[in-house]
């Protein structure tokens, strides 16, 4: 026979849960926040050449305060009958017409008085999608939704050595641009380290056109991006089903701002593509072998 478990009071759980009263601590509201990274071809004048390509994030213009007229994440509040992941997939469908997309939770954000309405706690997410595949519509609380193109640079950095460790400081600067708009922020990334204990902050120095807090979240997640680009098969989420080898380092490329050499670039990726018998037919373009993503990579 199971054991019944009484609390001090002599409460059972069930009614335990019968008298518990859910006013006894203030309910701060949660929200979800999205970032949604693709990459483009640029325009080329030289239909000889390849297209460059270009990483961008899509954001919205907020139609109503706080912030109203300046550019956001796209997202939202979570209801009390949903999941948080939900509530991401949900906000992701209504303000951008996007769904069917990788996705992954990156972070929390809960700073006091991040939100001027009220006690706003955010989790925030990262999607990645093929641009060709999207249909972007701004929802019914957003102005506008649009693709801004990304400069991110390191201006300046500092590491002091402590009795215990060390300090080092990093700002950087963010430029989100597109025909229309300009938007531009520099946020300040604080590490210390003492021992194998590190704290890590993060602070908006300054911010034109980008609401709340998501100077953070945005500094946050493309560092995440070009982390995780190294290690693991995130890219082909931006790709098409068939690619050529020099599409595919582009994209690695964009992403991590710097040129890689193309003979270690596909030794790095050879057992993540699978060549096809198809090949391109762009005119003005010498035909090049396609390829597409390798499933069963990660068992090879």
């Amino acid at each position: 026979m199971k054991e019944i478990l009484r609390n001090r009071q002599g409460l059972t759980e069930e009614e335990f849960l019968e008298k518990y009263d859910a006013s006894m601590f203030e309910r701060p509201s949660v929200t979800v926040d999205m970032l949604i990274f693709t990459v483009v071809n640029e325009e080329e004048e030289n239909y000889r050449k390849l297209p460059e390509k270009a990483l961008k994030l899509l954001m919205v213009k907020r139609g109503d305060h706080p912030f109203m007229g300046q550019w956001a994440l796209p997202g939202g509040f979570v209801s009390m009958q949903e999941s948080v992941e939900d509530a991401a997939l949900r906000e992701l469908k209504t303000e951008t017409n996007v769904d069917n997309v990788y996705m992954e939770q990156l972070y929390t954000w809960g700073d006091v008085g991040r939100d001027p309405r009220t006690r706003v706690i955010s989790c925030s997410y990262m999607a990645l999608a093929d641009s060709a595949k999207l249909n972007i519509v701004a929802g019914d609380d957003a102005d506008d939704a649009k693709w801004f193109n990304i400069r991110y640079n390191i201006t300046q950095e500092k590491k002091t050595i402590t009795e215990k460790g060390y300090i080092a400081e990093k700002q950087y600067s963010i430029n989100l641009w597109n025909d229309t708009y300009a938007l531009s922020t520099t946020v300040k990334v604080v590490e210390i380290v003492e021992g194998r204990v590190i704290q890590t902050s993060r602070e908006v120095v300054e911010s034109n056109g980008i609401a709340f807090d998501h100077a953070k979240i945005i500094e946050y997640g493309i560092e995440r991006l070009k982390n995780k680009i190294e290690y693991t098969d995130i890219a082909f989420n931006l790709m098409p089903e068939l690619f050529t080898l020099s599409e595919l380092q582009q994209v690695y490329e964009v992403i991590l701002g710097k040129e890689l050499l193309a003979a270690a670039f596909r030794r790095k990726i050879a057992d993540m593509v699978v060549e096809t018998n198809q090949f391109t037919k762009d005119a003005g373009h010498r035909p090049s072998k396609l390829y597409r993503f390798n499933h069963s990579w990660r068992t090879l």
